[in-house]
C-alpha cells in the first residue's frame, strides 16, 4: 500500500534515464509516491544516445540463454508498452517493427554468421538464412559483396529520445515528481537501512525504498556503501546520425553487420553505431571511432555515402561481469537495483519496470508474457 506519511515518499528514483522513468511511471500508476533525481536532464546519459535496436534474435550469443530469456520476454512486451506510453503521454514514442538482416560481407564473416544462425535454430529463434541474391531482394542497397544474410522480421526499433519525452510526460501526469539537476551526494540511514538520499542542494529525499537506476555511474555511487554498489562498468560506444530523403531512404530494415548496425528512422536519419570500448568514465568522440564506423556502415550499404553526417556521440553503457542486468533488492534494506543493462537498456525497460515497481508495491512480479512470434 502506498505510503501515508505525509513527508516519507514510496520511493525515490537515481537516474532520469529511460529505466528510471519507466520504473517510476510504472510505480505511480499503482498509486506510489515517487520522486526521480536525475543530476542533469532526463535521458542525458545513455538514453539520450542508444540507437534503440530491439533485438533479442540477433543479440543472442552462446552461454546466455538466461538473457536470452529475458530479452524475448520484454521484445513480446513492448507493442503494448509502446501504446500505453503513447496513450498515456499523448506522443508516439517511435516504436517500429522494421524486422532486420544480419549480413555477411565476406566469406569469414559468412561462416561466423551461419554459426550464429544455427544457434538461432538450437534456440527455437524465428530466423531465415538468406542467400545473398534474397538478401539483396529484401534490401536493393545492400553491397554486391553481401555474402549471406540471416532475416529476423520480428525485431524491432524505438526512438530513445522519443520515448524519454514520452515517458517524461506520462510520468508526470501519473504524479511522478522529477527533479532535474539535483545529484545525490549523500545516503540517509536508519540503522542498517537505506532510507532515502540527501542531495547537493542539502534537500533530504526520505523514502521507503530507494532505486539505484543510474546506468553506468551505479557501481560508482559513493552515497552507497560500497559492499551495496553493484558491480557496473562503463563501456564506451561512439555512434553517429546520417541523414537523407524520407522517399529514398537507403534502407527499411535494420542492418547489421559483424562490426557496425545502421537503424533507420521515419524522418530520413540513419543511426550508426557502435563502438564498444573499455576507456572508463571516457566521452570524447575520436575520429578513429567514427571512421571505423563509417567504414564499416559503407561496406554493407554504399548509398551511405551520399548521406549527411549530422551528428557524433559518445555514451556510456551499464556493463556487468556476465552481462546481465542487475534488477532486484539490494545488498541493504530499502534499496532496490535497476541497472547493468548493457546493450539491452531499451529492450529491456518495460519488464524491468514491471518487476521494480512490483517490488515497490510488494507484490510478485507477473511471470514473463508468452513468446509467439520470436520462438519458432
Amino acid at each position: 500500500m502506498p505510503n501515508q506519511s505525509e513527508h516519507r515518499l514510496d520511493a525515490v528514483v537515481v537516474g532520469g534515464g529511460v529505466i528510471g522513468l519507466a520504473s517510476a511511471w510504472r510505480a505511480a500508476q499503482r498509486g506510489l509516491r515517487v520522486r526521480v533525481l536525475e543530476r542533469d536532464a532526463a535521458g542525458s546519459g545513455a538514453s539520450g544516445v542508444a540507437a534503440g535496436m530491439l533485438a533479442p534474435v540477433g543479440e543472442a550469443s552462446w552461454g546466455e540463454e538466461k538473457l536470452l530469456d529475458q530479452t524475448l520476454a520484454a521484445h513480446r512486451a513492448w507493442p503494448g508498452f509502446a501504446r500505453e506510453v503513447a496513450e498515456a503521454s499523448g506522443s508516439d514514442a517511435g516504436h517500429i517493427p522494421l524486422g532486420s538482416l544480419h549480413v555477411a560481407l565476406d566469406r569469414d564473416e559468412a561462416e561466423e554468421l551461419r554459426r550464429r544462425f544455427e544457434l538461432m535454430r538450437e534456440l527455437d529463434l524465428a530466423a531465415e538464412w538468406l542467400r545473398p541474391s534474397e538478401a539483396r531482394e529484401q534490401e536493393p542497397g545492400l553491397s554486391s559483396a553481401c555474402a549471406g544474410a540471416v532475416h529476423a522480421e520480428h525485431e524491432a526499433a524505438v526512438d530513445p529520445r522519443r520515448l524519454v519525452a514520452s515517458l517524461r510526460t506520462a510520468a508526470l501526469d501519473a504524479g511522478v515528481e522529477l527533479l532535474e539537476g539535483a545529484e545525490v551526494v549523500d545516503g540517509l540511514y536508519e540503522g542498517d537501512a537505506i532510507a532515502g538520499v540527501r542531495t547537493q542542494d542539502g534537500a533530504e529525499h526520505l523514502a521507503r525504498h530507494t532505486v539505484l537506476a543510474a546506468g553506468a555511474w551505479s557501481g560508482v555511487a559513493g552515497w552507497l556503501p560500497p559492499e551495496a554498489r553493484p558491480p557496473v562498468r562503463p563501456v564506451k560506444g561512439q555512434i553517429l546520425t546520417l541523414r537523407g530523403s524520407v522517399p529514398w531512404a537507403v534502407c527499411g530494415h535494420i542492418i547489421a553487420s559483424e562490426h557496425v548496425y545502421m537503424v533507420p528512422r521515419e524522418d530520413g536519419r540513419l543511426i550508426v553505431g557502435a563502438t564498444v570500448e573499455e576507456q572508463g568514465f571516457d566521452l570524447d568522440v575520436t575520429a578513429g571511432g567514427i571512421f571505423e564506423l563509417l567504414r564499416e556502415a559503407y561496406r554493407a550499404l554504399p548509398d551511405i555515402s551520399e548521406l549527411e553526417l549530422v551528428e557524433t556521440v559518445a555514451g556510456l553503457r551499464p556493463g556487468t561481469p556476465d552481462n546481465m542486468p542487475i534488477v532486484g533488492p539490494g545488498s541493504i534494506p530499502g534499496l532496490v537495483l535497476a541497472t547493468g543493462h548493457f546493450r539491452n537498456g531499451m529492450l529491456l525497460a518495460p519488464t524491468t519496470a514491471d518487476a521494480v515497481a512490483a517490488l515497490l508495491a510488494g507484490d510478485t512480479p507477473a511471470s514473463a508474457p508468452p513468446l509467439e512470434g520470436l520462438r519458432t
